[in-house]
């Protein structure tokens, strides 16, 4: 929904929360729980108001879409029920929830040709929905899990891709007057998982190798490809990650700018931290699933960084549990969980500084993301998904935008 009209901002939660692959689960998710969502967060009196999604679609439902009558029945179904979508989860490909997706969700990468025609069909998937006058996003993997990539080789496989996909977004652009925006999520252990490494595959690595390869390939002027890559490729910055790599997010916010990066989507979630007392370490059993990787990045007292890929490894790393060191781990927990003096969550990193930025127009698309609900401990898991994320709405509202949305 939008929650701002100067700046614009535009306020939604992460449907990847739903369980379902096929189409016909995301249209149910879309008709059952984000209609009851919308009611718990603006009880309908009168004509309803707008509501935005974030849609997650996979392969399997976006080619769905892609190949018959079914988008142009969704879209008349968003608008006689007064909702829009305005922004696609493009990151993961395929399955994402009842079986082991581990590093698997990078897969495939930004090296093969199944994550950009993929990437490509969901642009034309959201041109297609987006009201007329609002940005839309897409957030994606950025560029592929670290250890895959061995050799410049990849590098410049990874680069071909994205720069295809933005030449795309741009001919959208020139077609449908819509603007998309290719957004990518740095993520712990990916190849892009600071701000630093960000800002230099964005701004430097993909400005000289997608310009030479939009020159030689499509026959772009340097001006143009620049023009391209800046407009069409930016970052979604989830704060659950940035947390986890011990960067704050309002500083994230600031760097991106600085750097002339264009912040295309801000997802809000909170992430574990503990200290490595016997209590913490323990209480963090509970959090181990066989589904999703859960890096963990400990800080040392002397302030360096010990990266350990899964909670299984950090559990078992004699280094890791020395006192003094500090955990922050890869699991999204809700917004509003508090946590207690053993485990703790970050989401203290996003009020101040951080909602002040939010609030002055740093990005259009805010989207709530805790997509871990049915593997939290018993304790934390909700017994209704659609209230928990209707208490992460509240948190969101009264803690970074300070209003409410009646």
């Amino acid at each position: 929904m939008k929650i701002q009209d100067h700046p614009p901002v535009h306020l939604t939660y992460c449907m990847n929360v739903h369980l379902g692959e096929a189409w016909e689960d995301v249209f149910a998710a879309v008709r059952d729980k984000a209609t009851a969502v919308r009611q718990a967060v603006c009880p309908a009196g009168g004509k309803p108001r707008p509501f935005g999604l974030g849609l997650r679609l996979g392969v399997q439902a976006a080619e769905t879409l892609a190949h018959s009558d079914e988008l142009r029945h969704f879209a008349a179904f968003l608008r006689d029920r007064a909702l829009y979508a305005f922004t696609i989860n493009g990151f993961p490909y395929g399955r994402f929830h009842g079986a082991a997706v581990k590093e698997q969700a990078y897969s495939p990468d930004w090296r093969a040709r199944d994550r950009r025609d993929y990437t490509i069909a969901l642009a034309d998937i959201l041109a297609e929905l987006l009201p007329e006058g609002v940005p839309g996003s897409i957030s994606t993997v950025p560029g592929s899990y670290k250890p895959w990539i061995r050799a410049e080789r990849d590098v410049e496989e990874m680069v071909r891709g994205l720069a295809d996909a933005a030449l795309h977004l741009a001919q959208v652009a020139k077609r449908t007057g819509r603007d998309i925006c290719l957004a990518l999520e740095p993520e712990p252990d990916c190849f892009a998982e600071t701000v630093a490494e960000t800002v230099e595959l964005l701004s430097e690595t993909l400005m000289r190798l997608g310009c030479r390869y939009l020159r030689s390939a499509h026959g772009l002027s340097s001006a143009e490809c620049e023009r391209v890559l800046r407009e069409r490729v930016g970052v979604c910055l989830d704060t659950a990650h940035a947390a986890v790599e011990f960067e704050d997010p309002a500083e994230a916010l600031a760097r991106y700018a600085a750097a002339g990066v264009r912040v295309a989507k801000v997802q809000v979630s909170s992430a574990i931290e503990a200290r490595a007392t016997d209590e913490a370490l323990a209480r963090l059993e509970s959090f181990r699933d066989a589904v999703y990787l859960h890096q963990v990045k400990v800080r040392r007292p002397d302030g360096t960084i010990l990266p350990l890929p899964d909670l299984d490894a950090a559990l078992a790393d004699p280094q890791a549990r020395q006192p003094g060191n500090v955990w922050r781990v890869h699991f999204h927990v809700p917004m509003d969980w508090q946590g207690d003096d053993v485990l703790s969550s970050t989401a203290g990193l996003l009020t101040g500084a951080f909602a002040e930025a939010l609030r002055g127009g740093a990005c259009p698309h805010v989207e709530i993301e805790t997509y871990t609900m049915d593997v939290l401990p018993k304790e934390l898991r909700p017994a209704d998904v659609v209230e928990a994320v209707a208490r992460e709405y509240r948190w969101v509202l009264q803690n970074i935008f300070a209003a409410s949305p009646s």
